[in-house]
């Protein structure tokens, strides 16, 4: 390719465009060049942008792409499980869709080839001829491309105990039964705001979760007193609900009412504790109270996970908890796979039988 020169004799200054990018009568002195030099030997600035537009552009004719228009992978991951299946309720089922969401999928890939791609008929639906065709181009590479997305990791804030307790020790089986999903933990604070800044689903232990949320309770258990032995049993045993008035009770600050509740419940309404110690975090609380420094008032399920030998209930009085841990997530984001298969996970785990 031919190169047009510029060279000043004081300080050598050279640009190199290509040559089509300068009009012909330029490249041959009949016309002048945007990329002359003033009097004054530097170029002036007009006619160095102009020098760079045309850089640009010859740089552009050269390099430019054909970027072909393609259908959403959605669309064509819907068609592929249709096919497979035979019927729509059940891709609908494996992609966890339903069925509408699954039929506009189909729709939209089918108005964009141009023609049917099934037969259907009142409960089933059938490939025709172009979408035979059309399934053997495509479907090798579905399977490839969806593996790749679900490698991506997943993002769940989830309150330190319950991961602890509940989340881990049950991860080893979403590990052997869906290998190509990674799980990263997030324990910080204010589990339901970090739905706002990335995080795909959220562990939330909490009265209520805001509408605009896809929103489901996990386990809402009732609030018990969780005590070292040493005030179960020993001669600093409290014998009496009023003894309470003698020690320091540990509270969450995301159940700031529970020793309310429980004292309602047990008929004291106006039983007052010797101090109230507020934790951010469960396992704290749970330790504080092993340690002897007061009584934690939590879930039955948090003293029935805990390892600890020391802790035990104190008193048999147990009350309601309003208190829930929720699943959250934005509403979209159940409609992908890999979140979707957390949360069918998380309470097929949670539902099931306990092991003797």
């Amino acid at each position: 390719m031919r190169y047009s020169q510029l060279q000043h004799s004081a300080r050598r200054f050279t640009l190199r465009v290509p040559s089509r990018g300068i009009s012909p009568l330029a490249r041959h002195g009949q016309e002048p060049s945007p990329l002359s030099l003033s009097q004054s030997g530097k170029a002036p600035f007009f006619a160095l942008s102009r020098a760079r537009q045309s850089v640009h552009c010859a740089l552009h004719k050269r390099g430019a792409i054909e970027v072909r228009r393609l259908p959403p992978l959605g669309s064509i991951q819907a068609f592929v499980a249709v096919a497979r299946f035979g019927s729509l309720k059940a891709a609908a089922d494996w992609l966890a869709l339903s069925s509408p969401a699954l039929t506009r999928r189909v729709q939209a890939l089918e108005n964009f080839v141009g023609a049917p791609l099934f037969d259907r008929q009142h409960n089933s639906v059938a490939l025709n001829a172009r979408g035979s065709a059309f399934l053997a181009e495509v479907e090798p590479h579905v399977d490839a491309v969806a593996l790749a997305v679900e490698r991506v990791s997943e993002r769940i804030a989830v309150p330190s105990l319950f991961a602890a307790q509940r989340l881990i020790p049950a991860l080893p089986d979403l590990r052997i039964r869906q290998p190509r999903l990674t799980i990263d933990l997030d324990t910080a604070p204010n589990r339901l705001s970090r739905l706002a800044e990335g995080a795909d689903a959220a562990i939330a232990i909490t009265e209520r979760v805001d509408d605009r949320y896809y929103a489901r309770v996990l386990e809402r258990g009732r609030i018990i007193a969780i005590a070292p032995r040493g005030l179960v049993q020993g001669e600093d045993a409290l014998r009496d609900l009023s003894d309470i008035r003698r020690v320091p009770i540990l509270l969450h600050r995301q159940m700031p009412e529970a020793f309310s509740i429980w004292r309602k419940a047990a008929g004291m309404p106006g039983l007052e504790p010797a101090q109230v110690n507020f934790f951010d975090a469960g396992q704290l609380m749970l330790d504080a109270a092993a340690g002897g420094l007061g009584i934690a008032f939590m879930l039955d399920s948090h003293l029935a996970c805990s390892t600890d030998d020391r802790l035990v209930q104190l008193f048999e009085t147990s009350a309601n908890s309003p208190y829930a841990y929720w699943f959250a997530c934005q509403p979209a984001a159940l409609e992908r796979r890999p979140v979707r298969i957390f949360h069918d996970w998380l309470f097929e785990r949670m539902t099931a039988p306990k092991q003797p």
